[in-house]
């Protein structure tokens, strides 16, 4: 199974997450998980380069934050990544990837959720305790806690399975979660803002489950 990393740079890159520490982090996790892994840290190229990709991991900041600047208009990354969705490529995002690829139509509408400039928010980076359900194939996620970011007042998308919640400001709200768009499994990691998340071993744990779940990867443990 092969899985490629796109990692925040140039217009993807924020003062604020360090995506050359956590991408090698995340692929060192998928590579322990079975996947052969490629990290590419050029975001819209590698949106076009999904043929063969069974899992694409974003792992990318917002691209409209810092200027004004727009993908260019002849552009076919958007239309590659909706075709690798129709044949069934996974997809996992990672923490602010929920405020990335905003030039990419169906990106919001695969992840179930969106980050909304004014509405969004966190509280400070502290530990937090993550309160692990179930994945939709019987996997139990286990509790852990993690020195992270609780993003809160996301936009909701339609519907999700929660597989794993923390403390917000007026109940549990969200912290992963998994969906399917269309013939797609969908996986959403609302944690790793820094190299500090993953050295959690329950989030570690997590992105791992994550991953298999959303390629459809079978591990030496199921067969």
């Amino acid at each position: 199974m092969r899985a490629l990393v796109a990692s925040g740079s140039g217009r993807y890159a924020d003062p604020w997450h360090p995506f050359p520490k956590t991408s090698p982090l995340l692929a060192e996790i998928l590579r322990g998980s079975g996947f052969e892994v490629d990290v590419d840290d050029d975001v819209d190229a590698s949106m076009g380069r999904l043929d063969g990709v069974d899992l694409l991991v974003v792992n990318a900041a917002d691209p409209w934050l810092e200027s004004d600047e727009r993908l260019a208009r002849d552009s076919a990354a958007p239309q590659q990544f909706a075709a690798a969705l129709e044949r069934g490529m996974g997809v996992l995002a990672l923490h602010c990837a929920l405020a990335s690829l905003r030039d990419y139509p169906d990106w919001a509408a695969a992840l179930g959720a969106m980050w909304v400039p004014g509405q969004s928010w966190h509280p400070p980076l502290a530990t937090t305790r993550i309160t692990g359900a179930t994945l939709p194939d019987g996997t139990a996620v286990a509790d852990f806690d993690v020195d992270d970011e609780r993003y809160l007042s996301l936009q909701r998308i339609g519907r999700s399975h929660v597989v794993a919640n923390f403390d917000g400001s007026s109940g549990p709200e969200p912290a992963a979660w998994v969906r399917e768009y269309g013939n797609s499994r969908i996986a959403v990691d609302a944690l790793g803002h820094d190299e500090r998340s993953y050295a959690s071993a329950g989030h570690r744990a997590l992105v791992s489950e994550l991953a298999v779940w959303a390629s459809r990867h079978q591990t030496m443990w199921d067969v």
